[in-house]
């Protein structure tokens, strides 16, 4: 249901598509695309226009956990779906019953999956120095020992994650070498391998040696970096905007306070206008008299303490102001997530996975 005041997370998916086919030129023919859409695709919710995927040949996808993949198969989403993460042994039934495909670490895991009738495709996950999950390198020959005694294992894929491919070449560079070394015992002794991925948004910008024939971008989908120093290598627009409407506009007197604890007194005669969006729905109060936002294509500064469900700004200085007109937390031109990141002193990512339910998702 639409809040009263249409708080919304725009998202363009003209400009996701132009970040698919962007991707897909860097990366050659040759390489084949797996979106990670978990946590409702990085909060965009894009995971529910799976007909934008499907349509540019993308048959893959990843989430992270079981409950995604079942959602996503429920919706109507026929291709293949990968499980990121290990799942519960009191899971597996359903990733047979939904046609799932599981990423998988743990020898006794292999043996929980053997005891069970159904067939079940797995990658083998290789901790090569994430410090997460996945299989010693050095015990691949133990692992394919074990998942050789069931015939209702199938090893389609092989993969690790890199832990720093966005700021360390020589650490990036050592998790290949340990990943290519398990890689190639399995290639001699699994005749079933389809698919071998390492490459995350940074590594695939950063790391074509390690391409092999599938990666899995993530945020470089929304047209953000994982640093900024990656912008220069692959061009990317940002899919999402973040708006609201003024819901109340009020004329105050100087020393006039706003917004819990009286931490910002106004020095003059001030207009003060309401948004309704709080940290209710991932304002943090981080930006209390700190944080900034356009209006009318002007910046302005938010005022006072960032409420639950509401935050003040100062609009004295914007003309034919009125209640009902657009609030831009990020508009892309003036104010960037990344600016909102700085604030919160996290990354983009996390600015955009915390935006609540009940803001509504606009696709454009």
């Amino acid at each position: 249901m639409d809040r009263v005041w249409g708080a919304k997370l725009e998202v363009d998916t003209n400009k996701l598509i132009n970040n698919i086919n962007e991707i897909k030129k860097y990366i050659g023919k040759n390489v084949k695309i797996m979106p990670v859409i978990k946590d409702n695709a990085y909060g965009t919710y894009i995971n529910e226009r799976y007909d934008i995927l499907e349509k540019l040949g993308i048959d893959i996808v990843a989430v992270a956990i079981v409950d995604e993949g079942i959602i996503l198969r429920e919706k109507g989403y026929k291709g293949e779906i990968f499980i990121l993460n290990q799942p519960l042994e009191q899971e597996l039934d359903s990733i047979s019953k939904y046609n799932l495909i599981v990423g998988i670490g743990s020898i006794d895991f292999l043996k929980k999956i053997g005891n069970k009738k159904d067939k079940y495709k797995i990658h083998i996950e290789v901790g090569t120095g994430m410090g997460r999950t996945g299989i010693n390198p050095r015990r691949i020959e133990e692992y394919l020992e074990e998942a050789n005694k069931y015939s209702n294992i199938i090893i389609d894929g092989i993969y690790t994650h890199f832990s720093c491919s966005d700021c360390d070449e020589e650490y990036t560079k050592k998790q290949i070498e340990s990943f290519e070394s398990a890689l190639k015992v399995v290639k001699q002794k699994v005749k079933t391998l389809r698919y071998i991925h390492a490459c995350n948004s940074a590594g695939i910008i950063n790391f074509k040696e390690a391409h092999y024939n599938l990666v899995r971008p993530g945020i470089i989908l929304h047209g953000l970096y994982p640093t900024q120093e990656l912008k220069t290598k692959i061009k990317l627009e940002p899919t999402t905007k973040l708006k609201s409407k003024i819901a109340f506009i009020k004329e105050v007197e100087k020393g006039t306070s706003i917004s819990y604890g009286r931490s910002y007194i106004t020095k003059a005669k001030t207009k003060v206008a309401t948004v309704p969006l709080g940290y209710a729905d991932g304002i943090r109060r981080s930006m209390s008299n700190i944080g900034k936002v356009v209006v009318k294509d002007k910046i302005v500064p938010i005022i006072g303490k960032v409420c639950m469900d509401s935050f003040m700004i100062d609009v004295t200085n914007i003309e034919n102001i009125n209640v009902g007109d657009d609030v831009y937390i990020w508009d892309n031109k003036n104010i960037f997530i990344e600016d909102v990141a700085k604030i919160y002193d996290t990354i983009s990512y996390e600015v955009l996975v915390s935006i609540s339910e009940r803001v509504i998702r606009e696709f454009k």
